[in-house]
């Protein structure tokens, strides 16, 4: 998106946050970004000074805010490009079955695992097995 530095990253969230709050004009980006934050009240008070700093450890049932905000952003841009192939179409067909919200949050644990596996094993992502995880959704 912008860095791929933490403090930079969770710092634009943070800044484009209270550009929202100020009623600030704000770019297409940061419109995006503002629309997530704004569907998650939860994560709204991280959006703080004091942790832009803090680890998330998953182990401890931990969620990391951050993680979890950039996870929506990036399945929406891959809604919008259609990259991977099929993944639109896909999506507008699970939209029958789920409120968008919902069904990006279902989605999004398949976006995390093709992630994890393909740092897991220092290549790229995985879309064959991305797409047929996502497929999974149809039958639950």
């Amino acid at each position: 998106m912008l860095s791929s530095d933490r403090h930079t990253l969770r710092q634009f969230y943070q800044q484009t946050w209270l550009k929202a709050q100020q009623n600030q004009p704000l770019n297409a980006l940061e419109t995006q970004i503002a629309h997530v934050i704004q569907e998650h009240p939860e994560y709204q008070a991280w959006l703080t000074q004091a942790y832009m700093d803090q680890d998330f450890s998953p182990e401890l049932g931990q969620t990391n805010p951050f993680l979890h905000l950039g996870l929506h952003l990036g399945l929406r841009e891959q809604v919008a490009t259609d990259r991977p192939a099929g993944i639109r179409a896909l999506y507008q067909q699970l939209l029958v079955h789920y409120a968008a919200h919902d069904l990006e949050h279902q989605m999004m644990e398949c976006l995390a695992e093709s992630l994890w596996q393909a740092q897991r094993d220092q290549q790229a992502p995985n879309e064959v097995a991305y797409l047929a995880c996502l497929e999974q959704l149809r039958k639950l």
